[in-house]
């Protein structure tokens, strides 16, 4: 995920939710803050909830889906259980670049594992 200021890099879960983002990429998207705790987005269309948990527990770092209003969510914050979540990975590298206010357009495409 690049920023103006750097590139944030996360691993991703293997799951049907994860799958429709990586086809989606790469995307342009609009990051803007929510209550304090997350960076949330709306994405192009819904993704799949096929075999997910009924929600999750977000801890700091997390992508998540949530699939009521449909947009990634990326976590500064800890946060309750929350139905409807769908995690999608972790921040592995560059979570300091979450610490911004109001809106950034970031850009999200794949790297290679080595």
């Amino acid at each position: 995920m690049t920023f103006d200021n750097g590139v944030l890099i996360a691993e991703l879960e293997d799951s049907a939710a994860s799958r429709d983002v990586l086809a989606m990429l790469p995307l342009t998207l609009e990051m803007d803050d929510h209550a304090a705790t997350e960076k949330v987005a709306g994405l192009p269309s819904r993704l799949s909830t096929e075999g997910a948990p009924a929600g999750c527990d977000p801890s700091v770092g997390d992508i998540t889906y949530y699939a009521s209003w449909g947009n990634l969510a990326i976590f500064y914050k800890g946060f309750g259980y929350s139905g409807a979540q769908v995690k999608l990975g972790t921040i592995t590298e560059g979570r300091e670049l979450l610490n911004f206010r109001g809106s950034k357009t970031v850009t999200i495409e794949t790297v290679s594992a080595h």
